[in-house]
């Protein structure tokens, strides 16, 4: 199914869009605590309004270098399986809406750690990613299983 809407977000220079249905929340990054033998990808848990979430460190995710910084990234919240889980992302920017004719198939050309993760490409005056929170978690929970 297509979404209708998208969150917007950055991360590594790549613009992706997430399904609005997806997201839960929208907070700053704040204190992430670490959890000891987690992959390295998964950032910590933090406490969210009472609700433990894992953070998920989506540059680590992909394979993209470290932020310098993680002041002013920005936590996308998810749920999957029933369970809280925060995307680390650069930032966020709005929430668009989406024609399907504005999506197209992955182009063969889009770099691979993208297409493991992409529903598609969104024809704007910049190439985004369709993102997947699905391909997200599933990769992500397979690979720390």
């Amino acid at each position: 199914m297509i979404p209708a809407k998208l969150v917007t977000v950055v991360l590594g220079g790549q613009l992706l869009g997430i399904d609005v249905a997806r997201v839960q929340d929208v907070i700053r990054l704040g204190t992430v605590s670490p959890v000891p033998l987690a992959p390295r990808w998964i950032a910590g848990v933090m406490n969210l309004r009472g609700r433990i979430v894992t953070a998920i460190d989506l540059r680590a995710r992909f394979g993209l270098a470290p932020r310098q910084d993680r002041a002013g990234s920005m936590c996308v919240v998810v749920e999957h399986q029933g369970e809280p889980y925060g995307l680390i992302v650069d930032d966020v920017g709005d929430v668009i809406d989406v024609d399907p004719e504005q999506i197209e198939p992955n182009p063969p050309t889009l770099d691979r750690r993208w297409q493991q993760v992409s529903d598609g490409i969104v024809k704007l005056d910049v190439l985004m990613v369709l993102a997947s929170v699905r391909a997200i978690m599933d990769a992500d929970l397979a690979a720390a299983a």
